[in-house]
């Protein structure tokens, strides 16, 4: 029998709270209980649910319900891809689930929709506390001679969060601050494992500037990762199509890339890794859905790094000669990620 009982804040701020009693999985949203749903059948990667109660003022907030417990349960399972769910109590959601994108028709039970852990997992709302209306305008612009779309201001604050049960842990980036985050940036950077990468040991002055620069650059987002709120990594997440990688691949314009580092020990190793590192690049697919490709150019002899990207989905179509390195050029698909690796 599957066995569910977990809790986690979610990224709109509210507490989801799942579990099983025998065969009734019990939702709960800020400590009340609002929908009961009965297990039909379990086939491991394909779960059978139908609604028995829910306690819901409209069918907007029905769905927004229904859509938490969905996140809650591929959550809870890794290997779950699909979970069947009847409606037939409730036939008035059909349309509306199926027309914001939490489930597809059902082909083979009447009254049903099939929820695929591929389409929930691209419903920014569930993940980003600041989404977009709408995505920002297309309008071009040319930087340093390179012609590339307009890109928006970055938010401040934290712009991603989600739980990994496997961990135990909530996992959020949030936009560095060169003034709050200077003390941590500067302690990493110091650190010889990491300037043997970076090559960035100096004073807090050159950090501050440093970041200063970084912060103030339209193409440049850098963030924080964080373990239940404490600081673990750095990573500056950039539009490809401006950057210096853009010249050695046909760069999209919706493309991102990313340098990374991991600054504390304690958050080090492959375990956080598998971790941190799909949960990033979730975030860059989901914060423009334009985005068609994630790119990245680590040493090509950071072996470690490139193993643990190719784990995550990443393929190396070449390696190339940046003036300061040899790079290895790597790249993750929107489709192959949430096809295969956005567990």
């Amino acid at each position: 029998m599957m066995t569910i009982d977990s809790a986690q804040r979610l990224a709109n701020g509210r507490h989801l709270a799942l579990r099983l009693d025998e065969t009734d999985l019990l939702l709960s949203i800020d400590q009340q209980l609002t929908a009961k749903l009965q297990m039909t059948s379990d086939l491991g990667s394909i779960l059978g649910l139908q609604i028995s109660e829910i306690n819901a003022a409209d069918t907007s907030e029905i769905v927004s319900v229904m859509a938490l417990g969905l996140q809650g349960l591929f959550d809870k399972r890794p290997h779950l891809l699909e979970i069947e769910l009847s409606l037939a109590k409730y036939p008035g959601l059909i349309d509306s689930l199926a027309g914001g994108g939490f489930a597809v028709l059902s082909t083979e039970i009447q009254n049903s929709v099939t929820s695929r852990r591929s389409m929930l997992r691209q419903i920014a709302d569930l993940y980003l506390p600041k989404v977009r209306c709408n995505p920002f305008p297309l309008q071009y612009a040319i930087t340093d001679g390179k012609r590339h779309p307009l890109r928006p201001t970055v938010a401040p604050g934290e712009v991603y969060r989600r739980y990994l049960p496997e961990q135990g842990l909530t996992l959020s980036f949030r936009t560095v601050d060169p003034d709050a985050d200077l003390d941590v940036f500067h302690t990493w950077h110091n650190n010889p494992r990491v300037s043997a990468f970076w090559e960035l040991a100096g004073s807090k002055d050159m950090h501050y500037e440093y970041l200063q620069k970084v912060t103030a650059d339209a193409h440049m987002h850098p963030v924080f990762g964080c373990f239940d709120g404490e600081p673990f990594g750095y990573f500056e997440i950039y539009w490809a199509k401006e950057d210096r990688i853009a010249p050695y691949y046909d760069a999209d314009d919706y493309d991102r890339g990313v340098h990374m580092l991991v600054g504390e020990e304690r958050w080090r190793g492959p375990h956080r890794v598998v971790a941190w590192l799909p949960s990033l690049v979730h975030f860059m697919f989901l914060d423009d859905p334009r985005t068609r490709h994630v790119v990245a150019e680590p040493r090509a002899d950071n072996a470690k790094m490139i193993g643990y990207m190719q784990q995550a989905g990443f393929c190396k179509p070449k390696e190339f000669d940046f003036p300061h390195k040899r790079a290895a050029l790597m790249m993750l698909s929107r489709e192959v990620f949430f096809d295969q690796f956005c567990v």
